[in-house]
């Protein structure tokens, strides 16, 4: 187990893409799996509909956060950035009016509609948490979408996994998932001033059996 002394922390999840097979299967009318009839009667959670739609990526989120939570007290151990609603707690409910209305949000630095309550979450969530929480930020940092908003507010205390550098999001998944099964956490470095980009790793040895 990683020994490393812990500040409380708060996990920043990004979003799943709405548009994409997955989702539409989801979010079919006729779809008639549990999970579809709970979405369109409002009786499932964002977390559980992301996963879904982002499979891998999205479970090995949930499972880290599980496994390394540290938030502040009153705070959740985690947030997910969502298109046009700012930031969200994986177990609030949603239907699939919701969930759709969020496709029509461009994610994109420059567009206000995604930004301006990404920014004001962002802002009450720092106020929430104080000076000494860290936000770690399980997402793409290769691009400036997620990383120049919160950047804005929580400047050199937005951290990410080193070790997701080069690496696709169904490698960074998985990875994240082997770290939750064995207990040991990934190495953290400040967004501001890291290399974003690099070579990609070797591929991950199979998941152990339990």
């Amino acid at each position: 187990m990683n020994q490393r002394k812990r500040n409380p922390r708060v996990f920043l999840i990004s979003p799943a893409r709405i548009g994409g097979p997955r989702s539409n299967t989801l979010l079919r009318h006729e779809a008639d799996f549990d999970l579809a009839i709970r979405l369109r009667s409002g009786s499932a959670t964002l977390g559980e509909a992301y996963s879904f739609i982002s499979g891998l990526y999205f479970r090995g989120k949930m499972a880290y956060v599980e496994a390394f939570a540290a938030p502040p007290m009153g705070v959740p151990p985690a947030l997910i950035i969502v298109p046009g609603l700012g930031l969200v707690p994986p177990h609030e409910m949603f239907d699939a009016e919701r969930l759709r209305g969020t496709a029509g949000v461009p994610v994109n630095e420059s567009n206000p509609a995604f930004t301006a309550p990404l920014l004001r979450d962002a802002a009450l969530l720092d106020r929430q948490c104080g000076p000494d929480c860290e936000y770690l930020l399980l997402g793409s940092i290769a691009t400036a979408k997620y990383t120049d908003p919160l950047l804005q507010v929580f400047g050199e205390r937005l951290l990410f996994p080193v070790e997701f550098v080069g690496r696709g999001d169904m490698s960074r998944g998985g990875l994240m998932l082997r770290c939750a099964q064995s207990g040991e956490e990934l190495s953290y470095v400040c967004v501001r001033g890291s290399i974003v980009q690099g070579r990609r790793p070797e591929k991950l040895t199979p998941l152990r059996k339990r």
